[in-house]
């Protein structure tokens, strides 16, 4: 009886093997490998692109890539162009002075002032936001996921219910509103100034289109759950085309 279970062992611990070699787990270190490859130099637009959509999604600052790219203010764009992505050589990677971006102290709430606009009359941003930038939270809940510097979350993630308001942090003007930038859902992207730009996923119902003037506070969309797995709101905030942390500007809860 026994050399029967002992016959018996060996046999199953070998199918074990076997089954185990016919189909490999994946290796711990392969596991959270990026999938997205190498970025190309250049981009061909597709519809419903903006110049600011190709540079939020890329990583640009938008000036530095119509500066590339020779495109002046009010930076259109058509189907089926094709746009550079890094500079050309000789260029420099930034149009701008280096700078790092003014933040709220303990003793002042608001960002020091930033440079005034200086795109054409028809697409400027109103004077207002020339001036200092004062933010207000973009949804009420809770605050589910903080921005990481080093990590996947370039934005804080805000519960809430499909159907909830969401406001304009500041005031600026909507340059890109769509879902074709991966990850994001149905998106707007506001410019608040020169400098600042801020960005409002996974919307469902949206009640402002391109090139309409906002006001802080102005209910922008509905929460939703377009491009994710729950209801809530994820907002960034880019300054120069670099993502920072929105809580350094939003009024401390």
């Amino acid at each position: 009886m026994n050399s029967c279970l002992k016959s018996c062992g060996v046999i199953l611990f070998a199918a074990g093997l076997t089954a185990c070699s016919t189909f490999p787990l994946p290796p711990v270190s392969e596991q959270g490998k990026g999938l997205r490859q190498s970025e190309a130099e250049y981009r061909v637009v597709q519809p419903g692109d903006t110049l600011y959509s190709i540079a939020w999604e890329s990583g640009r600052d938008y000036q530095d890539v119509a500066r590339w790219n020779h495109i002046s203010p009010p930076y259109l764009i058509q189907p089926g162009q094709r746009l550079r992505l890094f500079p050309p050589a000789g260029a420099g990677r930034t149009s701008r002075p280096e700078s790092k971006p003014p933040v709220r102290s303990d003793s002042q709430k608001k960002p020091v002032p930033d440079k005034p606009e200086t795109a054409a009359p028809a697409r400027r941003v109103p004077p207002a936001a020339a001036g200092r930038l004062s933010w207000v939270w973009p949804a009420q809940g809770e605050l589910l996921e903080r921005y990481s510097a080093n990590g996947p979350n370039k934005g804080i993630d805000v519960a809430g219910k499909k159907g909830q308001p969401i406001f304009a942090a500041e005031v600026g003007q909507v340059v890109y509103q769509g879902g074709g930038l991966r990850g994001y859902g149905q998106l707007i992207i506001i410019k608040h100034n020169a400098d600042f730009l801020s960005a409002y996923a996974h919307c469902d119902k949206i009640y402002v289109k391109e090139g309409n003037v906002i006001k802080r506070g102005q209910k922008i969309a509905d929460m939703g759950n377009s491009g994710t797995d729950r209801a809530k709101l994820h907002f960034e905030v880019r300054y120069r085309g670099a993502p920072v942390d929105p809580q350094d500007y939003l009024p401390r809860k």
